[in-house]
């Protein structure tokens, strides 16, 4: 039975001797948490995004009292049954601008925790993320593109849709470029990554010097670094449809993930079809870091390290993984956010900023623990 993404039998349908092994569980981890308490977890896990969440809306600026966030959030849902005991500014700072934020946040954070999760699987290489490998410059360039020059320099492409053509460009150019003999070399592939995020870089940056609005080419380096504060009602739809849907797709192909994490050979044994498995989720992720990428700008980190703290938790099975993934980058975003609206009051910081700071002492320890175990993985 075909897959959405991938060509692999439905194992949970075949007769018992016709059923595929499952990869080994050396090779994939999943089984440290039992069930009670992966849902546990979970929920935990889910309690700490809501939280993390009315904070994100509650402090900033002018700080504005929990009990107010959620009265004026029932006011607007449920209007005449709630009545307002703050002030119209108040009501504005969250509804218009902090909900719509903390929104936006949650679903980016859980989207880059997702394809960072999924680009690692897929390229069976612990360094993977779309920051890396140049497909966020590569979004980044096909935004900028239309924000300077406008959507007639494209054909007349949207925002996203631009941004997501200059996504899949970069991951199908990193791709070709780190095959060698029809495998792909984790070096290469970081090689090629790094090499293209460079130039894509400079192709933006050169868009960006031909700017002619003052103050133009300020605002979108700015809005490069990421930022949240565009978050406005009118373009959470695009965003939360989209990564919604990918969670779907993702949590469908978890089997496929987990044999692309035991090897290539053992992938092919269980049935899958590589080539159109990874076309499909090629094309996924491209569309989720363009549509992220064209909604707050290019966000590092978030892609890298999440993945790897949700594998610590509860190993390297993708049907349990890629929800707390989610969840956590959620959280982390919204953390993130915090501290980028209120480190250097009245300034705002770009979210790439924050994460690096928070990041690189990540990926420091990551290196050091590979040096204790002599392997670094995505197991």
């Amino acid at each position: 039975m075909a897959t959405a993404v991938g060509d692999v039998p439905d194992a949970d349908k075949l007769p018992d001797a016709d059923k595929p092994p499952d990869p080994d569980p050396d090779t994939v981890e999943g089984h440290r948490l039992s069930g009670a308490r992966y849902r546990l977890l979970l929920t935990c896990s889910a309690v700490a995004v809501v939280a993390a969440f009315i904070l994100a809306i509650v402090i900033g600026a002018v700080a504005v009292p929990a009990d107010r966030v959620l009265g004026i959030i029932a006011y607007n849902i449920l209007s005449d049954a709630v009545t307002p005991f703050w002030s119209p500014v108040e009501n504005q700072i969250v509804w218009q601008f902090r909900l719509p934020r903390a929104i936006l946040a949650t679903v980016v954070g859980a989207g880059l925790a997702l394809v960072g999760a999924v680009m690692q699987a897929l390229v069976r290489n612990p360094l993977a993320d779309p920051y890396l490998l140049g497909v966020s410059s590569g979004a980044a360039l096909g935004a900028v593109i239309v924000l300077v020059l406008g959507t007639s320099a494209v054909g007349g492409l949207s925002l996203s849709v631009a941004a997501f053509a200059g996504s899949l460009l970069a991951l199908v150019a990193v791709y070709g470029m780190a095959q060698r003999r029809g495998q792909v070399t984790p070096s290469r592939l970081i090689l090629a990554g790094v090499a293209l995020a460079y130039l894509f870089q400079a192709a933006y940056s050169f868009v960006l010097q031909k700017a002619d609005a003052p103050g133009a080419a300020q605002s979108v380096l700015f809005w490069l670094l990421g930022s949240l504060g565009g978050a406005r009602w009118s373009n959470l739809g695009v965003p939360t449809a989209v990564v919604t849907a990918g969670l779907v797709v993702l949590l469908v192909q978890y089997r496929p993930l987990n044999a692309l994490i035991a090897g290539e050979e053992t992938a092919v044994a269980l049935g899958i079809n590589l080539a159109r498995l990874r076309f499909g989720l090629f094309l996924l992720t491209s569309l989720l870091v363009g549509v992220m990428v064209a909604a707050v700008g290019a966000i590092a980190f978030v892609g890298l390290i999440v993945p790897h703290v949700a594998r610590l938790i509860v190993g390297s099975d993708h049907r349990r993984m890629l929800p707390l993934a989610a969840l956590i980058g959620a959280t982390f975003l919204l953390l993130v956010d915090i501290l980028a609206r209120t480190a250097d009051q009245p300034q705002e910081l770009p979210l790439s900023i924050v994460t690096a700071a928070v990041g690189v002492p990540f990926f420091i320890w990551l290196l050091r623990r590979q040096d204790r175990s002599g392997r670094l993985t995505v197991t």
